[in-house]
């Protein structure tokens, strides 16, 4: 990756043209839309200025205009100073537009069925395990990975072990780290978990770099430049308590989007850890958003869509740097990500609203059938081919395995599912023609 060209500092620039760049009425219209793409140096000065304004000097003025609602955190780069940011018009849009999706699907609106509900959480969180293994580097197909999980098969290589990991981890902050502050051990517990098998010296699993042995730890491209030099391993201890009390500040409002990618960026910049410092960084993303009651990324999948633009993501973080510790470029690019991604949620759930009122006319006419069979069978209507086992159907709806037998039982004695065996277990499948099946005794019952 080529390096970021460095852009040019303010006080060079008002030193040559003071500040009578700001009453142009032109630049105050150029202003707002350069404010909304928020380009960096390299891209802003390919741009068309307004007349007798030259690049630099139009560059000045933008970067006045946020000096006043600029805000810093306490993230200091290794000079000591700290990083800032502000909100950009179109990162509150995006900040507007992800509450309010979040709140929409708090609850999975649409989604015809707890099964529907449990199978898109799963899926989505091998998604997301898949998709932040293949940032790292893991050479596994969506396809492979997805087998593996759902098989539960072992790991067959370091690669695949990378997926399981990030799966574990996703499923370590639902379960349990969700509701809890963050902490020293919470951090290494979560790299443990996503380095597990993976790293060429198993002992530096779950510990902070030290110096001087890990001072050479630095992030490189493909090509072997260097992309980024961490703070050195002896000041750690006291950058990530700086962290952890940040984390869980909650006595001055930042919102809670914001801070969760900013916690994704300190992870980034200190790069605590020998390596799997990305994959800790978007763990700790989720654990914020999470606490902070932003339920629905349980099933979104941000690395996913991460992974279509790598390149920018990496520019993102470096362009942060390099412009004097602005992360508004690091929020901009993830407010993005995490807009897409909401909102793919959300033609989800509109296309199972679409099928759902397909199978729900048909369904309708059986009051013979718990809910829990209407379930299977709309599902099935969907997806012919799957196999419905008791145990699984149990789990999903929360009843004993006795009662999840006679569900699946009757449904095969009406000849809507056909009984079978893989290996010592009874499994359950739509049987051939159930649908124009449905369909019959559906008309028999008018």
């Amino acid at each position: 990756m080529k390096l970021p060209v460095p852009p040019p500092t303010i006080n060079d620039i008002l030193l040559r043209t003071g500040l009578n760049i700001l009453s142009n009425p032109e630049m105050k219209v150029a202003l707002k839309e350069w404010n909304r793409k928020y380009y960096y140096w390299e891209q802003f000065r390919q741009l068309p200025m307004p007349a007798g304004i030259s690049a630099e000097k139009a560059w000045a003025a933008r970067k006045i205009y946020s000096f006043g609602q600029a805000r810093e955190f306490p993230l200091r780069d290794r000079g000591g100073r700290h990083f800032s940011y502000w909100l950009p018009e179109q990162a509150q849009e995006w900040l507007h537009l992800i509450d309010r999706n979040s709140a929409v699907s708090a609850r999975l609106e649409g989604m015809p069925s707890r099964e529907e509900r449990i199978r898109y959480i799963i899926s989505s969180l091998m998604e997301e395990a898949i998709a932040s293994s293949q940032i790292e580097g893991a050479a596994v197909t969506r396809k492979e990975a997805k087998e593996m999980l759902r098989s539960n098969r072992a790991p067959a290589n370091r690669h695949e072990q990378m997926v399981v990991n990030n799966y574990r981890a996703i499923e370590e902050i639902r379960r349990n780290l969700k509701d809890a502050s963050l902490t020293v051990e919470a951090i290494r517990r979560l790299h443990s978990i996503v380095t597990e098998g993976t790293l060429d010296t198993p002992a530096d699993s779950g510990r902070f770099r030290r110096s001087p042995e890990d001072d050479d730890v630095k992030v490189f491209d493909g090509e072997g430049t260097i992309l980024h030099t961490p703070p050195s391993g002896a000041e750690l201890e006291e950058r990530m308590n700086r962290l952890i009390a940040f984390a869980n500040d909650d006595s001055e409002f930042m919102h809670p989007v914001v801070k969760a990618i900013l916690l994704h960026f300190w992870v980034g910049y200190d790069h605590p850890f020998v390596d799997g410092n990305g994959r800790t960084a978007r763990a700790i993303f989720y654990w914020h958003m999470l606490r902070s009651g932003y339920s629905p990324f349980e099933y979104i999948s941000i690395s996913r869509i991460v992974l279509k633009s790598s390149g920018q993501y990496m520019r993102a973080f470096l362009h942060s740097e390099l412009d004097g510790g602005d992360a508004t470029y690091f929020i901009m690019y993830n407010l993005r990500v995490i807009h897409d991604a909401a909102s793919e949620i959300m033609r989800h759930i509109a296309r199972k609203n679409e099928e759902a009122a397909r199978s729900a006319g048909m369904l309708r006419k059986f009051p013979g059938l718990n809910h829990r069979q209407r379930e299977i069978l709309g599902d099935a209507l969907k997806k012919p081919g799957r196999i419905y086992a008791i145990r699984r159907h149990a789990q999903i709806q929360n009843v004993a395995y006795g009662t999840a037998y006679a569900d699946l039982m009757d449904l095969a004695k009406r000849g809507l599912m056909l009984k079978t065996k893989s290996g010592r277990n009874y499994v359950f499948i739509a049987s051939e023609g159930f649908e124009a099946k449905l369909q019959a005794d559906a008309d028999h019952t008018l």
